[in-house]
């Protein structure tokens, strides 16, 4: 496949067996706007642009992946849970658990270690915990990514990684494209959604 080709397909496999909740669906397009307002933030104030992204986009994203989207087995598809988690190309479920974890105990060993063992001189310890905070989930969320691309660089090939790659920076862009209508869809009592629309436009 080409790089779009790919690129198409990631999309594709992540929304047909992760994204059957509209809830889920909703909680992404508001996590999209939230993500795209951090982009923005970026230039102008990166501490709170780091705490939108982590606080808002990132728990509402996970929050519709770990409590409103089914785990049983998917009929669409015809895959269990299961399956879907063993070939997820991102973060699957057991991922997210541990980077989650890293995510937590990051303000509570600065809280207990101000410097974090040296990490951080006099005057980056004097502009306080929210700000070394948000220092170090940059870290964390740039970090991940990195590992995550570099992973499929050996398990999938580098051009699955840098696709990857490129699909998690432009997820918030594609998620209010495709996602925009979750809440008409739940106003009206449909709070599961079938694929049949999208499988009409998937990938040959």
């Amino acid at each position: 496949m080409t790089f779009l080709e790919e690129l198409h397909q990631q999309r594709w496999d992540d929304h047909r067996y992760y994204h059957h909740s509209r809830i889920n669906q909703a909680l992404h397009l508001l996590s999209a706007c939230c993500f795209l307002a951090s982009y923005a933030l970026l230039f102008v104030n990166p501490v709170l642009a780091v705490m939108v992204g982590w606080l808002l986009a990132m728990i509402l994203r996970q929050i519709g992946h770990f409590f409103f989207e089914p785990k049983t087995y998917d009929t669409v598809n015809h895959a269990s849970h299961e399956y879907k988690e063993s070939v997820k190309v991102g973060y699957n479920l057991r991922r997210k658990v541990v980077l989650l974890s890293i995510w937590v105990v990051v303000p509570v060993l600065l809280y207990a270690e101000p410097s974090l063992f040296g990490f951080f001189d006099a005057r980056d310890v004097a502009r306080g915990l929210v700000y070394n905070t948000s220092v170090l989930w940059l870290i964390v969320g740039v970090g991940a990514v990195v590992f995550r691309t570099v992973q499929l660089f050996f398990i999938k090939g580098v051009q699955s990684g840098l696709v990857w790659a490129t699909k998690i920076v432009t997820d918030p862009f594609h998620d209010i494209k495709i996602y925009h209508r979750a809440p008409y869809f739940i106003a009206k009592g449909a709070m599961y959604d079938d694929m049949s629309e999208w499988y009409a436009e998937r990938p040959v």
